[in-house]
């Protein structure tokens, strides 16, 4: 039997849209916008000014806090401003503008290195220099989890790719599986390790086979079939159905042995070494049925996504939505020129919003959100208290171990969208802990 979790739901995928369609690359783009944010924690500084020389994988932001995780530019070219600008989190984000000279002129730092002559430490400090972070969409500095405070015994790379329409993590596993094996290998001298694991669900039987041709006889690592459902990727829940451990409440992966890195971080990891480029490209799909050509892209990043459109073939009419990730999960957008970021994995484009809800619909007490919530928590609880701004109710029933994954409001036969009211919520409730921990010297 594939390995899962309890709970969570089978979504159709829609992936047939792009799954079979190779990743290309794309023209040359006249500038390249890059924000300096694009990782969880602290925001970096420009290292460059107007008027300044950049070549390609040349850092051009950092931070001296730890959670920080630099930016590199993708192109050589001339810093022509730096200001706010889009951002596919909704804000204005200061920027880096970079005109493109389309000579692509690589960056004396940009060398291949050997891990296997290298210490943890610096392996770790490569890592960290390259600016990989979650590139599935979480952004966490990945030289950080690389750094448990306790031991652990299992490092999982993340294929599941659960959402809906999105193929890229799909794609790098039929073309680039001998660099998700090398990141793989990689973090398991980091974490000294003998075993690495890769789950990948059953609705990719043809990347889960080019992973086992490309690893190794006896090298350790081990391809786990997951069961194809809705939120498998979810890292406490893949590690569930990798491991069969449960994460506890207010834990974290490494407190019961884990760490998890995505498909994407691992090509980014493998690159660093191999070739010294640092993560400026990843793959991401356009799909949707709003647009002519759904394609995989392999895109350097600062590229605005209006452009990765338009090589789409454009649109077949005017989108009701635009979402920046997948449907579940993603963002949706109010404006197409933000750039491709470290965390950018899929823009969809939609002639229709995937649900319409109801913003008055009484809960018909039907207990589906119940049963589904990978998190085995109670979404009509906390979407009651999110409603009178109850922060006690809330936390009495574990709103921060909501993974915000979105199904509660998709299975919802009222229409009901529970999610909303969560986040509505939800930072309240940890703004309250945080200073209730202060109090208490915590």
């Amino acid at each position: 039997m594939a390995a899962t979790f309890k709970g969570g739901f089978h979504i159709r995928d829609y992936k047939e849209l792009t799954k079979d369609i190779q990743t290309s690359a794309l023209p040359d783009c006249d500038v390249h916008i890059f924000p300096l944010r694009q990782h969880i924690g602290a925001p970096l500084k420009a290292l460059v000014k107007i008027g300044d020389k950049v070549n390609v994988g040349q850092k051009i932001a950092d931070s001296k806090e730890f959670v920080s995780a630099p930016v590199h530019s993708s192109v050589s070219g001339t810093v022509t401003d730096i200001k706010p600008y889009f951002h596919d989190s909704g804000t204005m984000v200061e920027a880096i503008f970079v005109e493109n000279d389309k000579q692509y002129t690589i960056s004396g730092d940009v060398y291949p290195r050997d891990y296997k002559k290298m210490n943890r430490e610096k392996i770790l400090s490569v890592i960290r220099e390259a600016g990989i972070v979650g590139m599935g969409g979480a952004g966490f500095p990945t030289h950080i989890k690389l750094s448990p405070k306790t031991n652990v015994d299992y490092i999982i790379v993340n294929g599941a790719e659960c959402e809906p329409y999105i193929t890229s993590d799909h794609r790098y596993m039929l073309e680039n599986a001998d660099d998700i094996i090398y990141g793989l290998k990689v973090a398991m001298k980091v974490l000294d390790l003998d075993n690495g694991y890769i789950g990948v669900e059953l609705n990719k039987k043809n990347g889960i086979e080019a992973l086992k041709n490309s690893t190794e006889f006896n090298s350790g690592i081990h391809i786990i079939e997951l069961k194809t459902k809705y939120p498998q990727g979810a890292e406490k829940q893949l590690i569930k159905a990798v491991t069969g451990r449960n994460v506890p409440a207010g834990k974290l992966p490494a407190d019961v042995g884990a760490v998890v890195i995505n498909i994407a971080t691992a090509v980014a990891i493998a690159n660093s070494f191999k070739t010294g480029m640092p993560a400026i490209e990843k793959n991401v799909t356009v799909s949707g049925d709003a647009v002519n050509r759904p394609a995989n892209f392999r895109v350097r990043t600062g590229i605005p996504v209006s452009f990765l459109i338009e090589h789409a073939g454009g649109v077949k009419s005017t989108p009701e939505k635009v979402i920046s990730g997948g449907p579940m999960m993603g963002i949706t957008q109010y404006n197409i020129d933000y750039p491709v970021t470290k965390t950018t994995s899929s823009v969809l484009l939609m002639t229709k919003a995937p649900k319409t809800y109801d913003a008055d619909a009484a809960c018909i007490r039907c207990g589906k959100c119940v049963e589904h919530c990978p998190m085995r928590l109670m979404p009509l609880k906390l979407s009651a208290a999110a409603k009178k701004d109850d922060l006690e109710m809330a936390a009495r029933y574990n709103i921060l171990e909501c993974i915000e994954c979105g199904l509660c409001s998709y299975i919802c036969p009222a229409n009901k969208n529970l999610l909303q009211y969560i986040r509505m919520i939800k930072p309240e409730v940890m703004k309250k802990k945080r200073e209730e921990n202060m109090r208490n010297g915590k």
